[in-house]
């Protein structure tokens, strides 16, 4: 529902594609609503070509002929500004936007990230209708964001926000198999004892001349965070290495791991 409450406003829009990049950006980010003010080229095969796949945000669009229908039932409302202007105005970064319209639209706040043409941006007068402005800090040297690629910085930002206020990790668990805990110290020096047997069974090791190998091959193993799984399998590629090395039969191909 908080995602709901939040709508993404583009004004102007001079090409179609932009909006449907625009489309893509928010569906990867969770966002569905699209308000599109005065476009000059909409509906447009491009945009849904562009969509890729999010044309039913495309078809949900609302059109409207004016900022202030756009803006119709907000609470908050969030205006991106590229440029510096002569009237001093409240600036948010992208991040404590993100948290903003997620704070406001879990409250049932309704709540807008308005952005403006391709090639000038908002105007002064459209920008006095925004609570806030928000400021993407690109390199000064080359500050221009195509229009898709902002939407996409803000519907991220406000995906940060929404996960950290639903206790949602940020990233993908992976998933733990049988057996892929940690391995235990007293797993991984059985593991050492059969390393060594093989690699004196095979030449490698002279035992009356260790030297260091055996030191160096625990810090490389200590280093690397084996699991009881993958001991499993070094063992048993061990196994296999001392049978071949005594011409005794062995099974070929791995197991199921």
């Amino acid at each position: 529902m908080v995602l709901e409450n939040i709508r993404v406003v583009l004004v102007g829009t001079s090409h179609p594609g932009n909006i449907g990049g625009a489309a893509r950006a928010m569906k990867n980010m969770g966002l569905s609503r699209l308000v599109l003010v005065d476009p000059q080229d909409f509906p447009s095969e491009e945009a849904v070509a562009r969509a890729s796949g999010a044309s039913d945000i495309l078809e949900s669009a609302q059109v409207v002929a004016t900022l202030e229908e756009a803006l119709v039932g907000c609470r908050l409302v969030m205006g991106t500004s590229a440029r510096n202007r002569h009237i001093p105005w409240p600036m948010l970064e992208p991040r404590e936007c993100g948290v903003a319209a997620c704070e406001q639209a879990g409250q049932g706040a309704q709540v807008a990230l308005v952005f403006g043409r391709e090639y000038a941006g908002l105007t002064n007068e459209e920008l006095q209708r925004c609570h806030f402005h928000v400021h993407i800090p690109s390199d000064p040297a080359f500050s221009s964001l195509n229009l898709a690629a902002a939407v996409q910085v803000l519907a991220y930002e406000v995906r940060l926000g929404w996960l950290a206020a639903e206790g949602l990790p940020l990233k993908f668990e992976a998933v733990v198999e049988a057996g892929d805990e940690p391995v235990t110290a007293d797993e991984l020096e059985s593991y050492f004892v059969h390393l060594e047997q093989a690699l004196v069974q095979i030449g490698f090791l002279d035992p009356l001349k260790p030297r260091h190998l055996m030191s160096r091959l625990r810090r490389l193993y200590g280093r690397s965070g084996v699991t009881k799984l993958e001991v499993n399998i070094l063992r048993g590629i061990l196994t296999e290495t001392i049978k071949a090395a005594r011409g005794e039969p062995h099974k070929r191909g791995s197991t199921d791991v």
